[in-house]
């Protein structure tokens, strides 16, 4: 849950390091520094806050042509200068870099490390020193790094420097993602293709329990037993210009607008030139000979996951079950005879799925996953990938990858019913055309969103949003997108559960957001909407065109009942960021979060 960069070549690398950890900062970050080999020294700057406060402190004058650098997410020891990367041994031979989580760290302290006087609380810090351990036992620096990366239990990416060793980066990487970018004159590492798209769009995959030697001129990359591989390179196909904001004031707010344009990619990319909905074939496969389909998921990806469920069961009559990614590892439910595990994530990178799909492997049941990363690990290791073709998104509140999580969704499953023999009365292509003018019209809509927002969300610490069937999953996502980056606390329920209990927490003012879509429970969300008016709830009422009702707040344009969480999440969308933009808010870096949950 942060980001690498490290750079061997002709230039300076302090502004490439700085340019490259700006990059990164969607990924979500209370600290960086960077560390530089100059002609006399190996120089650290730390610092807590933002890129922009290392890069003052950094100043003019540090200059080198090796280096690492790194933006941290605390998860050993509170965000501060001690706690923040680069870590090195007390003696300076060795700085080091670390993304992932070390969870037998007090254990190898203990054991190896106890005369050691440490100055920061991570387990960074703990790696670095065995390092330095392995070193004064007269193993070189190569052979040290290996024998502590034997000893760590957990995950890891690393980039480790030795100030005596001149042009070289040692890397290594578990479970945590990493890659090296090849450039004629230079290498580099990177925790995220995107941060050196302005150098190379060349990169080579890393595999776990690997360690790479990375010079200017070579990369010697080296497996588990101690050999030498060789591994093609790839063209990551990302345009530079999709991951800058161009004249929008946030990312947020950019991606929102980029919906319409991600669904016109999703509806080339898959249909043949017959307009047929098309997958690959070993998915179909796949989809034909389940018996229940368990998708796995986390966050927004869970929301859209729960969405899916509906398309699977109602459309291809799969039985389908959607788990918590998290709880799913520790807890794993009896199994179907022909399960097929699917794994949603944006990034493709999300940890607590990959421990899933891991021991899923492990048991030979067939895999999947959906994702906007091509090359990312739960692509990599999963048997079949489908992707998103959302564009890179950088804030990190997901909005267009979750709509293209559900049009992707909304497309396998007609494929499977299609398959299936299934009797399909949607023409899903037409209806996502539809679709996509419908977002168009909702996004021209902004300043009367942002009005409501006025209305209902200016002063208040919470809200609750309702409904029923998808209208609730909708609802769900609502309400973390507004937690998310307004900091309002925010719940989502089931129209029908509030009088088991939720309503206890309605008063006077309570701003209630009851969005209404399915023509079978528009009574039904209306009459709970009136229970919670009638106890001094503010209800803000979102409806779709033919269900709308005078007094209505927002009204969305009508499409297909099955696909409204497309449209109607806009406004949601919408809601989330207008409410954190007038609280001041950093739209896109919200506090203690991350882009890419790369730790259990």
């Amino acid at each position: 849950m942060c980001g690498i960069v490290g750079y061997i070549g002709n230039d300076n690398v302090t502004p490439i390091l700085l340019k490259g950890l700006e990059k990164l900062e969607y990924r979500g970050y209370d600290s960086a520094g960077i560390a530089v080999k100059t002609d006399e020294s190996l120089e650290v700057v730390r610092e807590k806050g933002r890129i922009a406060d290392l890069t003052e402190k950094v100043g003019e004058n540090l200059a080198g042509h090796t280096g690492i650098g790194h933006t941290r997410w605390a998860t050993h020891g509170e965000p501060s200068v001690k706690n923040a990367h680069p870590q090195q041994s007390n003696d300076g031979q060795f700085t080091l870099v670390h993304n992932g989580v070390i969870e037998n760290y007090r254990q190898l302290k203990e054991e190896y490390l106890s005369d050691v006087e440490f100055t920061s609380d991570t387990d960074t810090e703990v790696i670095v020193e065995l390092i330095n351990y392995f070193s004064k036992q007269g193993q070189d620096t190569e052979n040290a790094f290996n024998s502590t990366l034997r000893l760590l239990e957990g995950s890891y990416a690393l980039g480790l420097m030795d100030k005596d060793i001149d042009g070289t980066i040692f890397v290594a990487k578990n479970k945590s993602p990493l890659l090296v970018g090849l450039g004629d004159t230079f290498n580099v590492i990177t925790s995220d293709a995107m941060a050196m798209l302005g150098l190379t769009n060349e990169f080579v995959e890393l595999m776990d329990g690997e360690i790479v030697i990375l010079k200017q001129d070579s990369v010697s990359i080296i497996n588990p037993d101690g050999n030498e591989v060789e591994r093609d390179s790839y063209t990551a196909e990302i345009d530079a210009s999709d991951v800058e904001k161009g004249t929008y004031d946030h990312y947020m707010i950019k991606e929102i607008n980029d919906q319409p344009g991600a669904m016109r990619k999703i509806i080339s990319q898959y249909q043949d030139e017959n307009e047929q909905l098309v997958i690959d074939d070993a998915i179909i496969e796949q989809l034909k000979e389940t018996d229940r389909i368990y998708i796995v998921a986390a966050g927004t990806s869970y929301h859209a996951g729960l969405i899916g469920k509906e398309y699977f069961e109602k459309w291809a009559k799969i039985p389908t079950e959607v788990h918590v990614a998290s709880e799913f590892v520790y807890n794993t439910p009896m199994l179907s005879e022909k399960p097929l595990f699917v794994f949603i994530s944006q990034s493709g990178e999300t940890a607590d799925s990959r421990a899933v799909l891991v021991e899923v492997k492990k048991l030979g049941y067939p895999t999947l996953t959906i994702t906007n990363v091509a090359g990312s690990t739960l692509s990599r290791e999963a048997d079949e990938t489908l992707l998103l073709y959302a564009g890179p998104e950088i804030a990190v509140a997901s909005t267009k990858a979750y709509t293209a999580q559900i049009a992707v969704l909304s497309i396998t499953a007609q494929v499977a019913a299609r398959e299936l023999g299934q009797e399909i009365d949607i023409d899903l292509m037409q209806e996502l055309a539809v679709v996509t003018n419908a977002i168009n019209a909702v996004i021209n809509d902004a300043s009367i969103i942002e009005n409501i927002v006025r209305e209902y969300l200016e002063t208040t610490r919470n809200a609750f949003f309702i409904g029923r069937t998808l209208d609730y999953y909708v609802g769900l996502e609502g309400a973390l997108k507004l937690k998310e980056i307004s900091y309002i606390q925010a719940e989502g329920f089931a129209g029908g559960e509030l009088k088991h209990g939720t309503i206890a927490l309605i008063e006077k003012g309570t701003p209630v957001f009851s969005l209404i879509t399915q023509d079978k429970v528009n009574l039904n969300t209306r009459g709970n909407a009136q229970e919670v008016e009638a106890r001094g709830a503010k209800v803000c009422t979102i409806s779709m065109a033919g269900l709308d009702e005078e007094g209505d707040d927002y009204v969305i344009p009508k499409v297909h009942p099955m696909l409204s969480p497309l449209v109607s999440v806009i406004v949601y969308q919408f809601v989330a960021y207008y409410a954190a933009l007038h609280r001041g808010n950093d739209v896109d870096k919200p506090r203690n979060l991350a882009k890419s949950v790369t730790v259990e």
